[in-house]
């Protein structure tokens, strides 16, 4: 039987920014998205039936209509009348309910996976049109590259990648609701707001310090106190070396960002002996159509 595989990266935000609230409930945001080489594998077979049928390797995982990825069928069949079964082999290895976007990076790699393999002739356009139907980072996941994202993340900017560098990810072994962090933050006039700009900036300009030095994350205000691990995650990094750490997205995933491989290989090994955090990967920047090969300016 025919069949294609795709790859689902995860991302981070090197920096959170949420300006305001709309009168649907979502939250306006601005922030920086930078894929990681963390990935997912997704298989697509076609089928001589109608069935949707999803296997993994992850037992903890709903495989009906539940999942993200049926969602993504659906919907496709939906728009397009096309019916084909295929059978989905989804390899699991982003961490679950991270803040590192392994749900919606599934499933925009359905919506491409299914265009490509059943000729179903989307556009990207549409492809995105249909992701943030399914999740608000979905659009996002279909770009694999660094963006300023804005809106309720749908409104994607292609900018500077970040340059090559060690990075290192740890997640505790709490779980944070995405839903529960956003209605728990209060935005106010004593809210200290991010330099998104000056961030894009330091990107087009290849300074990795002037990316780091402007890492932040407003989302830390209400998960952070909630869950003190992730603060000591960071300074566990901070001590080991790393050039920064962040709590991405709404959590409870972290990242460190180092400037030195030796420095990072030994934060991992530290990280792990420390007991911290239950999924630990060091891996660096990733970054589909964007060959970067700017050095860095700013010596420390």
């Amino acid at each position: 039987m025919e069949q294609i595989t795709r790859k689902a990266y995860a991302k981070i935000n090197l920096v959170m920014d949420v300006t305001g609230r709309l009168p649907n409930g979502y939250h306006e945001v601005s922030m920086v998205m930078q894929n990681v080489g963390i990935h997912d594998t997704l298989t697509f077979t076609k089928r001589g039936d109608e069935q949707i049928v999803l296997t993994t390797n992850d037992g903890q995982l709903p495989l009906g209509e539940d999942n993200l990825i049926y969602k993504a069928v659906l919907l496709l069949r939906e728009l397009t009348g096309n019916k084909d079964g295929v059978t989905i082999h989804l390899e699991k290895r982003i961490p679950v309910a991270a803040g590192m976007a392994g749900g919606s990076t599934d499933c925009a790699a359905v919506l491409y996976g299914m265009n490509k393999l059943f000729g179903l002739r989307l556009n990207q356009k549409k492809l995105r049109e249909l992701g943030v139907k399914l999740g608000a980072d979905v659009p996002y996941c279909l770009m694999r590259q660094t963006a300023l994202s804005e809106g309720i993340g749908e409104i994607l900017t292609p900018i500077s990648p970040l340059q090559d560098c060690p990075i290192l990810i740890a997640k505790p072994s709490v779980s944070v609701s995405t839903r529960h962090v956003y209605e728990h933050l209060k935005l106010d006039e004593q809210t200290m707001h991010p330099d998104i700009d000056g961030i894009v900036t330091a990107l087009a300009d290849g300074d990795l310090y002037g990316v780091t030095d402007r890492m932040a994350n407003v989302l830390e205000t209400v998960t952070v106190p909630e869950h003190p691990v992730i603060d000591e995650i960071k300074k566990q990094m901070m001590a080991s070396g790393a050039v920064n750490a962040l709590m991405s997205g709404s959590g409870p995933t972290v990242f460190g960002i180092f400037d030195d491989e030796e420095k990072a290989k030994k934060a991992c090994e530290d990280m792990k002996a420390s007991g911290l955090a239950r999924q630990i990967y060091l891996t660096r920047p990733f970054n589909q159509k964007i060959k970067d090969t700017r050095k860095n300016k700013r010596k420390r």
